[in-house]
């Protein structure tokens, strides 16, 4: 096994820092306690978690009080695998508080007390118990909120806390705990390379980082690069690796979820979210909550928490709402993904491809893209598949101009256009003859969110 050194991370005060963005997550007129946050709290990266760290404390360590915590890090399928876990673990009767980021619409999708989202009335209050603790020190806008979810977390009892990292995983405000039941770590791959990258195994040390000595992590198939570099940080700490694809395995077998842990053989409906990736996901959280090990969570409420999970903006059917009104007018279905980087583009497009192969009806894409992201990368996975291409733009200032994705899309053979909105390009796209497509809006998380607030008819909730 190459023993990879521990990447250089000392900041550069000249480094883009994503949290900095007013437009790294999208903020509703609603949010109004988060403007204020954002505002105070203009984000600066830390490269560490202390700041995170002396807030804990002088809240008298919120963190420590909190349910058993099962922690997920990767780069594809953290969010799909903390609502397999979350779904699994309520029905079994257990109370779970979960943390997850970005959000779609409102930031209450963020925080989950006891199952339900946070409301307005709770966040101000907290926020402002959490800002007076700070006392005016220095914190960043995600420091603060982690924190705040922590805060609330450790005041009422649940069984079960999932956390999602919310950037990269070494240094992420979420990573403050010593001993997490379980840490999770999904496919790593190229993302926020500005930040995290630009080579893998630098990646995969920061995933890493979210394993703590001696308890045990479960993780996906991983490319070598990145598998080397989890593997030596598990060994380093002496914690107890399950690896897909070694240790158990989860795949498609007539129609339902197969998952083998050992002498153990599950035989599953098949996830609730839609896409053949989708199968890896659940196994990936099956394998974690059987790593949890709370015998209420039998093999019957595994299987209907994997039937039951909900993930907004990830390959989600959208049938409500103007666009909604608009595909079913035509007998085209819609569909959102929030997709915006090789790996997942791969995922979509073979969710795609069998989409096209129910009913031989063609594909068509929807892209609104942040300038950060990988277009190049993205775009030739559809090539062959999808029968045009509209590029847009949405309310970000650092959204890719259409034209740009035009262009990389037509690099990698597709037939692409610019057009001046998702309403314009949906559309076009209908009016085009032959069968209604099957049509799918991606490209950027903030982008499906930008669809989804467009009524609070499809507001996740």
């Amino acid at each position: 096994m190459n023993d990879f050194p521990p990447p250089d991370v000392t900041p550069d005060s000249n480094a883009p820092d994503p949290l900095a963005r007013p437009d790294y997550d999208a903020l509703r007129a609603s949010d109004v306690t988060v403007a204020r946050l954002r505002a105070l709290h203009p984000s600066l990266i830390d490269f560490s978690t202390g700041r995170v760290e002396r807030l804990l404390a002088a809240l008298g360590h919120p963190e420590r009080a909190m349910a058993p915590v099962i922690h997920v890090a990767g780069t594809n399928g953290k969010g799909s695998t903390c609502a397999y876990l979350r779904a699994i673990a309520e029905a079994a009767g257990l109370t779970v508080h979960a943390l997850s980021s970005p959000h779609l619409v409102r930031f209450a999708e963020r925080i989950r007390i006891a199952g339900t989202l946070i409301t307005d009335e709770q966040f101000s209050d907290l926020a402002d118990e959490v800002e007076a603790a700070n006392a005016g020190q220095p914190i960043s806008f995600h420091e603060i909120t982690a924190a705040l979810a922590f805060f609330a977390f450790s005041r009422t009892p649940a069984d079960l806390c999932v956390i999602e990292v919310g950037l990269g995983g070494r240094f992420d405000a979420t990573n403050v705990f010593q001993a997490p039941a379980v840490s999770v770590i999904t496919p790593v791959d190229y993302d926020h390379l500005e930040i995290l990258g630009p080579e893998l195994h630098k990646i995969a040390w920061e995933k890493a980082g979210i394993v703590k000595r001696g308890r045990p992590v479960v993780v996906a198939r991983q490319l070598d690069e990145a598998l080397q570099m989890i593997e030596r940080e598990s060994e380093l700490l002496s914690a107890p690796l399950t690896l897909m694809g070694r240790d158990f395995d989860a795949y498609e077998a007539h129609g339902r979820l197969v998952v083998q842990l050992g002498e153990q053989l599950m035989d599953l409906p098949p996830p609730s979210l839609f896409g053949p990736h989708q199968f890896a996901n659940a196994g990936l959280a099956v394998a974690a909550i059987q790593a949890f090990g709370d015998p209420r969570i039998d093999e019957a409420a595994i299987a209907r928490g994997v039937a039951s999970a909900q993930w907004p903006g990830r390959f989600q059917p959208l049938t409500k709402g103007p666009l909604g009104d608009m595909a079913r007018a035509r007998g085209a279905d819609l569909w959102l993904d929030g997709a915006h980087n090789p790996h997942a583009g791969a995922a979509l497009a073979d969710a795609a491809t069998r989409l096209a192969a129910r009913d031989g009806r063609p594909v068509s894409l929807i892209v609104g893209m942040l300038g950060r992201k990988d277009a190049s990368g993205f775009f030739p996975h559809f090539a062959g598949l999808a029968r045009e291409v509209f590029t847009t733009s949405f309310d970000s200032p650092s959204a890719t101009p259409p034209e740009d994705l035009a262009a990389a899309a037509r690099a990698a053979g597709l037939n692409a256009e610019a057009v001046d909105g998702v309403d314009e390009a949906l559309r076009r796209t209908l009016a085009a003859p032959g069968p209604a497509p099957h049509v799918i809006i991606c490209g950027s998380l903030h982008f499906v969110g930008d669809v989804l607030a467009l009524t609070p008819e499809t507001w996740p909730t």
